[in-house]
């Protein structure tokens, strides 16, 4: 794991960018043309240099500081036009996401990342298919990402779903892909979908479950994680408090 930041522990707000400088990279800086003017543009877009120097690890930690500042209420200052007009002839992101569909867990805001980032699927209860693994796939092997983040959330419909073994036209092939998660949670409480407490246990079963099939079903990405060239883990949500679990590994 990374060294703690030295601005964390004094108490001061870690940014992006310092955290960037850290890690041996730099923000690019981006001149854009608006309205006929020239204007500075200060996108921190990832090239693919700086994207190379980081560890898996240290990609995660970019994560985890990026959610703190969202639920502390200290998100960057996005000027995302910039970001669009830096990323649009090349992308070099250094993570792919797995999230739900849930609009309440929107990725890209909940840990205060930029455009070019990140890659992201997103699908209902954060299931993988062969799709997604492809996707994955290209996004390491042929992409560069290092870093696979399977991410589930509290309170989460699909898995409420699953629970109740409710059934709606494609719907219910998606639910059984969670229902093994639903068997294999430990609870000795109530075990049905008004429990909380036993959804959200479900949901970070499910997690755990998805991430060990991305490496069964993916003999690329196992093999990329074998040779610590990616790292795949899993994370939790809290809609409440707007906090990112990120599951230790």
């Amino acid at each position: 794991m990374l060294a703690p930041c030295p601005a964390c522990e004094a108490g001061h707000r870690p940014s992006r960018r310092s955290l960037l400088k850290a890690f041996g990279t730099i923000a690019a800086v981006t001149s854009v043309g608006v309205g006929g003017a020239a204007n500075t543009a200060y996108a921190y877009v990832l090239t693919k240099a700086q994207r190379d120097k980081l560890t898996p690890d240290q990609i995660l930690a970019l994560m985890e500081a990026g959610n703190r500042r969202f639920y502390k209420g200290r998100r960057e200052s996005h000027d995302f036009l910039a970001q669009q007009r830096a990323s649009a002839k090349g992308q070099h992101p250094a993570a792919v996401l797995l999230s739900c569909i849930d609009s309440r867990a929107p990725a890209e805001t909940i840990m205060d990342l930029r455009i070019g980032d990140v890659f992201n699927c997103r699908v209902a209860g954060n299931v993988e298919n062969p799709d997604i693994l492809g996707s994955m796939e290209f996004a390491c092997k042929v992409s560069g990402a290092k870093v696979i983040l399977v991410m589930g959330h509290t309170a989460c419909g699909a898995i409420k779903g699953a629970i109740d073994d409710a059934e709606l036209g494609n719907l219910t092939g998606l639910l059984a892909k969670i229902k093994p998660a639903v068997a294999a949670t430990s609870y000795t409480g109530e075990r049905t979908s008004k429990n909380y407490a036993f959804v959200d246990a479900v949901a970070r079963q499910n997690v755990e479950m998805t991430v060990a099939s991305i490496r069964k079903d993916s003999p690329v990405l196992a093999g990329s994680e074998s040779s610590g060239t990616i790292k795949i883990a899993g994370a939790m949500y809290n809609l409440e408090t707007g906090v990112v679990d990120f599951f230790p590994g």
